[in-house]
């Protein structure tokens, strides 16, 4: 079933566990929307042939009245509810008024600027070291110096890592303007106002690369403000920060 709503709606491969769920969502709006197009182009046609003038010389200003469109409006007015409140509300409380917590939880902080994505990690200690303003001009996330949490983070540019199968929290901020962090193949996309923390969440369940792009005019560069995530096994992703501890791009 789902091979056939990706022919009929083509989207970008799914390659997360909650992308399902918006993937109904979406295929249920199309849905109706295209009921209601088919719909009143019938309905369209069929009045362009009844009430044409060779068959309807003489105006007639009498009305018969019927039901049949109120059926139909109220039917429409259902689904919609149906729609709201059995899909929407649902998906909206659980991808995203709550965010995932505890220690099966991967956290990576995203500093969106003109026109380049930092990213940052807690790095084997599993903490996050302070960060300020007023450190910006030695390091491009402003890491604190004097933070010894700082010494094992790991920073890097545009390339995301992250583990199969492990749900992954990324909290997003802005050094410039309003970007939009956008990751179609895990089914998020969030806006990032400078001044706010907003977050997304996923769980990727897909080996592979897959594209970041900014999804917000942010500036005259804003075609190549662009980034990759990479899924990779776990074995591979602790390698990695193994390898990468302490290394600030």
């Amino acid at each position: 079933m789902d091979d056939i709503l990706q022919k009929l709606l083509p989207m970008q491969p799914l390659a997360s566990v909650e992308g399902k769920d918006n993937d109904t969502l979406m295929y249920l709006i199309h849905g109706l929307v295209l009921i209601l197009f088919v719909g009143w182009a019938i309905y369209y046609i069929v009045v362009l042939i009844k009430f044409r003038q060779k068959k309807n010389v003489k105006v007639v200003h009498s009305h018969t009245p019927h039901l049949i469109s109120s059926y139909v409006e109220w039917v429409v007015v259902v689904i919609e509810f149906l729609l709201l409140f059995a899909f929407s509300i649902p998906f909206w409380a659980v991808h995203q008024a709550g965010m995932p917590e505890g220690k099966n939880v991967l956290e990576v902080r995203v500093v969106a600027q003109q026109f380049a994505w930092n990213v940052r990690y807690a790095g084997p200690s599993g903490k996050f070291g302070r960060s300020s303003a007023r450190f910006l001009d030695d390091n491009p996330m402003g890491l604190d110096p004097h933070d010894p949490d700082n010494k094992d983070n790991i920073t890097t540019m545009n390339q995301i890592y992250l583990p199969i199968n492990k749900t992954v929290l990324i909290t997003l901020t802005s050094k410039d303007v309003i970007h939009s962090f956008g990751l179609p193949a895990m089914r998020v996309k969030q806006d990032i106002i400078p001044g706010m923390t907003t977050h997304v969440w996923f769980t990727p369940n897909k080996l592979g690369q897959y594209e970041i792009a900014c999804s917000q005019l942010c500036g005259v560069g804003h075609y190549r403000m662009r980034g990759i995530v990479y899924v990779v096994s776990q074995g591979d992703f602790d390698q990695w920060i193994q390898q990468n501890k302490g290394i600030h791009d």
